[in-house]
C-alpha cells in the first residue's frame, strides 16, 4: 500500500544565521512531550485543512496547532500555509487562557521575515 502523501510538509522557520527556533525549542523538551507535538504537527500535514481541538486560526495568516503534553502542559506551535507548506514559526508552552501577545508578535515577525 502506498503511503499517502502529506498535503503541506512542514518546514522550520530558518534565521538569517541558520538557526531554527522551533527545532530547538523542541530538542529541550523530554521524548514523550516531543512525541505528542508531532503527532500534531503530522495530523495538520496530513490532513489539512484542520479544525479544533487540534488547530485553530489566529488571524493575520496564522494558525496554532494546540498539544496537551503528558506533562500536563499545553504547548503551541504557530506556524503559516506558505506556498502549500507548513512553515513552523514559533513555538512555546503556555501558561495563561489567552494567547499571549509577545508569543503572537514574534511569530508574526517572522513571518514578515519569510516574505521579505
Amino acid at each position: 500500500m502506498a503511503k499517502r502523501p502529506k498535503k503541506v510538509p512542514a518546514f522550520f522557520f530558518q534565521t538569517a544565521s541558520g538557526a531554527e527556533p522551533v527545532r530547538e525549542w523542541l530538542k529541550d523538551l523530554d521524548d514523550k512531550d516531543r512525541r505528542v507535538i508531532g503527532e500534531d504537527i503530522a495530523t495538520v500535514e496530513y490532513g489539512w485543512p484542520v479544525g479544533m481541538p487540534i488547530c485553530r486560526p489566529l488571524g493575520d495568516g496564522l494558525w496554532e496547532v494546540r498539544s496537551s503534553l503528558p506533562s500536563r502542559r499545553e504547548a503551541r506551535i504557530i506556524f503559516s500555509i506558505i506556498e502549500e507548506q507548513m512553515v513552523l514559526l514559533h513555538g512555546f508552552i503556555k501558561k495563561t487562557q489567552k494567547m499571549p501577545k509577545a508569543e503572537l508578535d514574534l511569530a508574526l515577525k517572522r513571518l514578515k521575515d519569510i516574505k521579505e
